[in-house]
């Protein structure tokens, strides 16, 4: 009987067994596919940013932009003026509260009517995607002037259901600002219903059938099923939300000529407006943009790192 003699083996045959180890190229092919959208999108984002940064470090008014006198760079000294600024705060503390209930409104209608169209019928469910569908074709500019006209003191369609006659919706700070909420939550809603039943449609349907089975109500299997699983997707239109809400512009300023009374419904984008294009303070303007900007990335950070913190992914 014969034996084969066997010899330890080599590192080079070890990792022929292994396979080929994976190259530190692969790491990079997921940003090689993003390079075309970013080089689309960061001359269209980044170049504005930095004139808007730029601008808001010098003394820049209707004298500089005809060249009557010299650009004069300030440094933070737009910064220092704005934030020394009682009018600014009170337009800030504004605009976080009126941005805030937008997006909870908006959540809250798009999810019941993401669950509605999951339920209805096949008939039902096609009127409501083209109601839903036209409300968020309309222009922002075309709905603020239906929706205006539909609450106009005179004329408006709501006070002659409601049998109420000169009531003006845009004289009182907080009826005003109603009005031009439910504009925006009528514009918005349809991208949080559309996004959130594409992922309900996703669910498997055993998973809803074995809640209702262990004695789930509709309720608890839509907060405690459906919710955790479309988490990534609610942070999605949450962010998006808040960026869309918090810079809100075409309908204060056409639903309350500019800002309301005495400018009692400003928010931060008109209040921007009117310092830049109304005072030809275009430096401070400026600062007041790069104030918003920065803080729709850290309120966009912070909600992402919380939910890091808690182990979801995007």
């Amino acid at each position: 009987m014969t034996t084969l003699a066997t010899t330890p083996a080599g590192p080079q045959a070890r990792a022929r067994r292994a396979g080929p180890r994976p190259r530190r190229r692969d790491g990079l092919r997921p940003w090689l596919y993003l390079l075309p959208a970013a080089a689309v999108l960061l001359p269209l984002l980044g170049y504005p940013i930095y004139m808007l940064g730029l601008l808001s470090v010098f003394d820049y008014r209707q004298a500089q932009v005809s060249g009557g006198e010299p650009t004069t760079f300030v440094g933070f000294g737009n910064y220092a003026t704005l934030l020394g600024d009682q009018r600014f705060w009170s337009v800030l503390g504004q605009t976080v509260a009126f941005a805030a209930a937008l997006v909870v409104a908006t959540l809250a209608v798009g999810a019941t009517l993401a669950v509605v169209l999951s339920r209805a019928g096949r008939v039902p469910r096609l009127l409501l995607s083209l109601a839903a569908m036209a409300a968020w074709a309309a222009p922002a500019m075309t709905g603020s002037t239906v929706w205006m006209f539909l609450f106009d003191a005179d004329l408006g369609l709501v006070n002659q259901v409601l049998g109420i006659e000169g009531f003006n919706w845009f004289y009182d700070r907080w009826v005003a600002f109603g009005v031009v909420g439910a504009t925006v939550v009528w514009h918005s809603f349809p991208f949080v219903m559309v996004t959130l039943y594409a992922g309900i449609q996703a669910v498997p349907a055993s998973v809803i059938e074995a809640a209702a089975l262990d004695g789930a109500s509709a309720w608890q299997s839509f907060w405690k099923v459906l919710v955790p699983i479309l988490r990534p997707l609610i942070t999605i239109v949450v962010i998006q939300s808040i960026i869309w809400d918090f810079k809100i512009f075409t309908q204060i300023y056409v639903m309350t000529n500019g800002g309301g009374i005495a400018g009692q419904n400003s928010v931060l984008n008109v209040y921007a407006y009117q310092t830049a294009f109304g005072s030809s303070e275009y430096g401070l303007g400026s600062a007041i943009g790069m104030v918003m900007t920065l803080i729709l990335l850290a309120v966009t950070l912070l909600y992402i790192r919380a939910l890091h913190r808690r182990g979801e992914s995007l």
